[in-house]
C-alpha cells in the first residue's frame, strides 16, 4: 500500500471524519472507498490522449426548426412536452 498526504477543504475533512465516526471505520478507509467510487464514475479511457477524433456525424433527421424554435424545444420541461403532445392528441379526434 503507498502512503501520501492530500490537502483537502476543512468542511470535506470534517464530513469524513463524520462518516468514518458513524460507520466505525477509519478516515483512510473513507476516503479509500471514495476513490474507488470515483473509479466507477471514470473507468479508464479507451483512447491515449491526443488520439480523440470528432465522431462521425449521424442523421437524425432534421425537422427544419429555426434556432429560437430549437431553445424553446431544448428548454421544454416534461410537464410542458407531455402537455402538448396530450393536445395535439385531442385535437386529432
Amino acid at each position: 500500500m503507498i502512503k501520501t498526504q492530500i490537502q483537502i477543504p476543512d468542511r470535506l475533512y470534517h464530513e469524513a471524519k463524520r462518516i468514518a465516526r458513524e460507520r466505525e471505520m477509519s478516515f483512510a478507509e473513507v476516503v479509500r472507498r471514495g476513490i474507488e467510487c470515483v473509479l466507477t464514475v471514470y473507468p479508464p479511457n479507451p483512447l491515449p490522449a491526443g488520439k480523440w477524433s470528432l465522431p462521425q456525424p449521424r442523421n437524425l433527421g432534421w425537422k427544419g426548426l429555426t434556432s429560437e424554435q430549437l431553445r424553446d424545444l431544448a428548454t421544454e420541461t416534461t410537464t410542458e412536452s407531455q402537455a402538448k403532445h396530450t393536445a395535439r392528441r385531442h385535437a386529432v379526434r
